[in-house]
C-alpha cells in the first residue's frame, strides 16, 4: 500500500474510533446493546450537513453532538420509563430516526458538502492535515471520558452497568444513570458521523448502516491486544482497535476483498469473538 492509503485509512480510523467510544460506553460500561447506534450515526452527519451549508461548520460538529444525546435519551426513557426491551427500543428509536434525517436535510437522501463559500469550510478544509485535527480531538476525548468514569457519577453509571440491583438497594437512580450513559454514548457516535461526513464531505441518509458493528468490531480488536479490562484500557482500546481495524479493512479491499463483503465480515468476526468466552466455558465441564 502507498503512504497515502495507510494515512487515510488511520485518518478514517481516527474518525471511527469515536464511534468505537460511543459504542463502549453502551455495550461495555452499562452492558446494553444499543442499536439507536445506525440511526444516531446518520443523525449526526445530517445536523452537521445542514449547519455547514449554512456557514456554521465548527458549531454543527456540537449541534451533532447534542442531536446524538437527544437520540440516546428517547432510547433509554423507552427502557426505563415505558419498559420497553433494550433491543427493541434501539430498533424503535432507529427506525424513526430515518425519517428524522430525511426531514434534518430537507428530505433530501444525501446531501454533497461543497461549496465555494469559505464561510461553509469543514473542519479538514481549514487544514493541510487531518491528522493535525483528529489527534487531540480524539485525545481530548478519550481523556475527558477517563475523567468522567472516574467521578462519582461516572463511578454510579459503571456500578449500574455492573449490578443494577446492587446500585438501587444504595438508592443510586439507575434510570437516570442509563439516561446520562446513553446520551454521552449517541452524543459521541453522532459526532462521529458528523466528522465521518465533513472528513468525505458528504452525508447520506443510510450512511448509519451497519455502524454498531463497526463500532464493536474496533472494540474487539482493540481488547483482544491490550488484554486489560481497566477504565483506562478500555478506552483507550476502543480508539486502538478502530484504527487497527480500518487499517485491516483497507488491506483487505487493497487485495481485492469486494467492499461489499467487508460488513460480512466485520459481522462473522464480532459473532466469533464475542461467543468465544461461552463456548471455552461449555467445553470446559465437558473436558473435567
Amino acid at each position: 500500500m502507498s503512504s497515502a492509503v495507510i494515512l487515510k485509512a488511520i485518518e478514517l480510523g481516527l474518525v471511527l474510533s469515536v464511534l468505537s467510544l460511543g459504542v463502549y460506553i453502551s455495550f461495555r460500561i452499562l452492558d446494553i446493546p444499543d442499536l439507536t447506534v445506525d440511526g444516531s450515526f446518520s443523525t449526526g452527519a445530517a445536523t452537521v450537513a445542514v449547519m455547514t451549508m449554512a456557514g456554521a461548520p465548527m458549531v454543527g460538529l456540537f449541534a451533532a453532538f447534542l442531536a446524538g444525546c437527544v437520540c440516546g435519551i428517547i432510547t433509554a426513557l423507552l427502557q426505563t420509563k415505558m419498559h420497553i426491551q433494550p433491543l427493541l427500543a434501539g430498533i424503535i428509536t432507529m427506525t424513526g430516526l430515518y425519517s428524522i434525517n430525511l426531514r434534518i436535510m430537507g428530505n433530501l437522501p444525501n446531501m454533497p458538502l461543497i461549496s465555494l463559500d469559505p464561510a461553509n469550510a469543514t473542519l479538514f478544509d481549514k487544514i493541510d492535515q487531518p491528522l493535525l485535527a483528529l489527534i487531540p480531538i480524539v485525545a481530548v476525548i478519550g481523556l475527558l471520558l477517563y475523567w468522567f468514569f472516574k467521578t462519582n457519577l461516572g463511578l454510579a453509571i459503571r456500578a449500574t452497568g455492573n449490578n443494577e440491583a446492587m446500585v438501587r438497594s444504595s438508592s443510586i437512580n439507575a434510570d437516570t444513570m442509563k439516561i446520562i450513559g446513553f446520551a454521552i454514548s449517541n452524543g459521541l457516535v453522532a459526532l462521529s458521523g458528523a466528522l465521518f461526513a465533513q472528513y468525505n464531505h458528504f452525508a447520506d441518509v443510510t450512511g448509519g448502516t451497519g455502524m454498531m458493528v463497526i463500532g464493536l468490531a474496533g472494540i474487539i480488536v482493540g481488547e483482544a491486544i491490550l488484554q486489560k479490562h481497566t477504565i483506562g484500557f478500555g478506552l483507550f482500546a476502543a480508539i486502538l482497535g478502530a484504527c487497527i481495524y480500518r487499517f485491516l479493512y483497507t488491506l483487505a479491499l487493497q487485495f481485492g476483498v469486494p467492499s461489499g463483503d467487508m460488513n460480512l465480515i466485520s459481522a462473522i468476526l464480532v459473532a466469533i469473538t464475542i461467543s468465544i468466552p461461552y463456548l471455552r466455558k461449555r467445553k470446559g465441564p465437558e473436558n473435567a
